[in-house]
């Protein structure tokens, strides 16, 4: 499987979206700030969304769609599946 992901900080100030075939190893990575770049410099740790794709080339055009997308479209997705912008990372033990 691979996931296009959308993660955010404390605030829900910042967000970042991106894409991984292991969602648990990445949101570890991110959560312990072992990638070094925008989310280690903006503290973006909390897992606010997910999609699931068998195919790699779907995930991919996927997240290059949202990344395109205004913060205001971005926001309506997130709050489509997580109205309170919870942290399904800490819920799925992430």
């Amino acid at each position: 499987m691979y996931y296009v992901y959308i993660l955010t900080n404390k605030t829900d100030e910042v967000m970042y979206i991106g894409v991984t075939n292991d969602l648990r190893r990445k949101l570890y990575e991110h959560k312990n700030e072992q990638i070094d770049g925008f989310t280690k410099k903006y503290h973006v740790h909390k897992l606010v969304y997910f999609e699931e794709y068998s195919e790699v080339n779907d995930a991919i055009a996927r997240e290059k769609q949202l990344k395109h997308w205004v913060r205001t479209k971005k926001n309506s997705l997130v709050e489509s599946k997580n109205p309170i912008w919870l942290d399904w990372g800490s819920l799925f033990g992430f």
